[in-house]
């Protein structure tokens, strides 16, 4: 008797990969934000980043560093310590492509002073790109590009450090720097039982000659395969921040145990781990007792990051969301074309053009700030409040993007599942919300005639947008109360979300009135599409966001 053969039936009504597309041109509000921020001379460097970063070969490596994580190796197969993290080749891969393209130094002269000339917007671009395909990688591209902040207050350091730093060469050997073609740079800041209170931490350092011996913990010191790593230990003049390389300047391997890497939500590429210094080698960053002042120049740097990738979250989000909707049928029409879906897609689609406006905005102000006082202050005061916003906006704005796909966004075959796993992490490293709502209020404590030349600035940028008005009364009566700690998330919200329709308006002011019109003149609904916009508004919105 013949047996029956069972073939599967054809698959239809599924969209297709997106993949092999050009990440910068395809992304007009991306294209116009840049422009109008000063990085319009680098649009064909960009696009070409856009192509490579968007291709199919590229997802890929994404998808392989994420499957194959990373893993311990504390011993060799003699039993001697070596501490060492082994990486799948993507991972490696990955990072080689971002230092190639500069994302781990391009803001830096090769002497390591700020670049200037739009250098912080191109490279937040390109860093925005990246994001959209493999975020955990970026940890210590960020950190290393942040560590020049700090090494700034000890010249002679960043000398010795900067040849091998500027280049664009990753060399991932176990080697001590000194001897490699690049290198990267790690931190760590956080203890057992300080967390977020750093000024608790009991690491202890003891001079050694022209060096330091340093003992104690880190609960967290992100990717421990770095050559070297900022770490905060106390000195016997108080919190000191010190460089902490892998081997020590004899050559042997620095006494930096590793004790476990980290089981990770998301961000799973990349190691994270727990560590114990064995009176390991260091050199001190700055004066002893400044440890704060000094690292807190890699921290503004490392909290930029954590905004521009959460933003490239959700720019990929509503990429992959609206392709797909294009691509599916649902009750014989595209779901793109169906009234409820397009309200979604159209009012996400708004929420990701200000924050991609935003964030170049902020990067504008870094460029400027060594020679713009007002620039600085918009630095020093919105860097805390944009973080605070985009970060914790890209969460529900993920899941969002998900429900769009369906079964489909749910399942690991695709990527908006690590998107989605991924996206808390940038707001709970570098300071959690209410962190970033106390440093929104220290700055305005320590520098208010600065920080009210700021509100004045984003009230004349938005005078003309429905609500702003109001935003502004509201903000300069809170933060300034007895009280305003309490209501401080509520501020700086609100700040965050009149920072956001400015920098639209100088990108795209139509939008920046609708985006004032649903957040500042009406408090926005807590589900995407719950808004009503004009239809060929809606059109207009997702024709820019992906034509």
């Amino acid at each position: 008797m013949t047996q029956p053969t069972f073939a599967t039936h054809e698959v239809l009504n599924q969209s297709p990969p997106f993949e092999d597309v050009d990440l910068f041109a395809t992304d007009r509000p991306l294209v116009e934000a840049v422009k109008a921020n000063g990085g319009a001379a680098a649009e064909r460097e960009l696009s070409a980043f856009g192509k490579h970063w968007g291709s199919a070969a590229m997802a890929d490596r994404g998808r392989l560093a994420n499957e194959n994580t990373p893993k311990l190796r504390a011993f060799d197969s003699k039993g001697h310590r070596r501490d060492q993290v082994e990486f799948h080749p993507s991972y490696h891969e990955l990072m080689a492509h971002s230092a190639h393209a500069g994302v781990h130094n391009s803001t830096w002269t090769a002497d390591g002073k700020p670049a200037g000339d739009g250098a912080e917007v191109i490279r937040a671009a390109k860093f925005y790109m990246a994001a959209q395909v493999e975020t955990g990688h970026l940890c210590p591209i960020t950190m290393t590009r942040a560590s020049v902040g700090a090494l700034a207050m000890q010249p002679d350091l960043l000398a010795r450090v900067m040849p091998v730093l500027s280049t664009k060469s990753y060399d991932p050997s176990f080697a001590p720097w000194w001897e490699k073609r690049g290198m990267t740079l790690g931190m760590g800041m956080t203890e057992k039982q300080g967390g977020t209170d750093v000024r608790a931490n009991m690491t202890r350092a003891v001079r050694d000659g022209d060096g330091y011996r340093i003992t104690g913990h880190k609960w967290f010191m992100s990717a421990p395969m770095c050559d070297a790593f900022l770490v905060l230990a106390q000195a016997e003049g108080g919190l000191t921040c010190f460089f902490m390389p892998r081997f020590a300047p004899d050559g042997s391997v620095n006494a930096i145990q590793f004790q476990r890497l980290k089981d990770k939500l998301g961000n799973r590429s990349n190691a994270s781990s727990e560590v114990e210094f064995v009176g390991a080698y260091a050199q001190a960053v700055g004066e002893e007792g400044k440890g704060i002042r000094t690292i807190i120049q890699m921290v503004q740097l490392t909290r930029q990051d954590c905004a521009i990738a959460s933003v490239g979250l959700m720019r990929s989000g509503l990429a992959h969301a609206l392709h797909h909707a294009r691509h599916r049928s649902v009750f014989q029409k595209h779901l793109a074309d169906q009234p409820l879906m397009q309200a979604v897609l159209s009012d996400m689609a708004l929420h990701v053009e200000a924050s991609t406006a935003l964030v170049m905005r902020l990067c504008r102000a870094f460029d400027r700030t060594p020679h713009d006082a007002a620039e600085a202050a918009y630095m020093r005061l919105l860097t805390p409040a944009i973080k605070y916003w985009t970060c914790k906006s890209a969460p529900p704005f993920l899941y969002e993007a998900m429900e769009c796909l369906g079964g489909n966004g749910y399942v690991e075959d695709g990527i908006l599942a690590r998107h989605y796993r991924e996206s808390p992490v940038n707001a709970i490293w570098e300071g959690s919300g209410n962190v970033m709502c106390l440093d929104v209020l220290r700055a305005l404590s320590r520098e208010p005639e600065a920080a009210m030349t700021v509100l004045q600035s984003l009230a004349a940028d938005t005078k003309s947008l429905p609500g702003a008005g109001e935003a502004v009364a509201f903000i300069g009566r809170i933060f300034w109360r007895a009280d305003g700690e309490r209501v401080a998330r509520l501020a700086v919200e609100t700040l965050a979300l009149l920072a956001a329709a400015a920098a639209l308006n100088g990108v795209s002011p139509h939008n920046a009135e609708l985006f004032a019109a649903t957040r500042l003149a009406a408090n926005h609904a807590s589900m995407y599409g719950a808004v009503e916009l004009d239809s060929a508004d809606e059109r207009a919105l997702l024709e820019r966001a992906l034509p």
